[in-house]
């Protein structure tokens, strides 16, 4: 079907098939934003899947809306029990978790001066730990299978750490390190672990940070060379690829979607 990119024409998507129709995918903090984009990709390609949220009625209207037969959860993501609870919520409802997006709620702002001692184990909890229980509750059953495919969104600040954001810069580090040594451990057995590292797009999160026109907007998109917000279908379609069976020689990668913003060679 036909869809518009900003700044480009539009185009018939061709819907490559990704050979993952019938998995049982769980989207975690999937009811709005690059989760729900994610969701609506899998959903787009035949998987089944189960969403959550902290809140059921936008978990409830979220999976409504993504169809599909989408399923639904209540889920604490702050910390490692809600994460595994969520990923062991949606193996008894689907039967087993092929793929997992991992994906949750970022620490608050602060300057490495300004932020007290105890905060940085509550980012630890929802940024790391919460990170290291949903694919420790995920990824036994994929080995036991031969096939799994475990996709986290974390940030660019990662590769490039953010201003003002000390208790993410340094919690999402520790997950990245993590994954990339899950994904050397597991690839034996036919489960591939990505992460994706979002720059600007067309979210509430980044809309309330920015605005949606004026100075602030503009300053920020004058760091993108493709000129414009990413649409959460670019990203949700990269996710996809990444959960696909085209994408089984591709593990332990990090993979910025930012429209070219991150410009170091490494």
């Amino acid at each position: 079907m036909p869809f518009l990119h900003k700044g480009g024409a539009a185009r018939e998507d061709e819907g490559m098939d990704f050979g993952i129709a019938g998995k049982r995918a769980a989207v975690a903090a999937a009811s709005t934003g690059l989760g729900y984009a994610s969701a609506e990709a899998l959903v787009a390609e035949g998987a089944t899947v189960t969403i959550c949220s902290s809140d059921a009625d936008r978990a409830r209207a979220a999976a409504e809306k993504l169809g599909g037969a989408t399923g639904w959860l209540v889920a604490d993501l702050r910390g490692p029990e809600g994460a595994t609870a969520f990923v062991e919520g949606a193996a008894e409802r689907m039967g087993g978790v092929d793929i997992l997006v991992v994906n949750g709620p970022g620490p608050g702002p602060g300057t490495v001066t300004e932020v007290p001692l105890d905060a940085y184990q509550a980012a630890l909890d929802r940024s790391l730990l919460a990170v290291v229980a949903m694919c420790l509750a995920a990824t036994p059953g994929m080995r036991e299978r031969g096939w799994g495919r475990v996709v986290a969104i974390t940030s660019l600040g990662v590769r490039q750490p953010y201003m003002n954001l000390a208790l993410s810069n340094t919690a999402r580090s520790g997950a990245t390190g993590f994954l990339r040594t899950l994904a050397r451990e597991i690839a034996s057995d036919g489960v591939t672990v990505n992460s994706v590292q979002p720059g600007l797009h067309e979210t509430d999160r980044v809309t309330g940070v920015y605005g949606s026109e004026g100075p602030a907007l503009d300053g920020a998109l004058a760091e993108v060379p493709a000129g414009r917000l990413g649409s959460p279908a670019d990203f949700g379609a990269v996710v996809a690829f990444l959960c696909s069976q085209q994408a089984g020689f591709l593990t332990g990668a990090s993979v910025p979607i930012d429209g070219g913003a991150y410009q170091a060679l490494l």
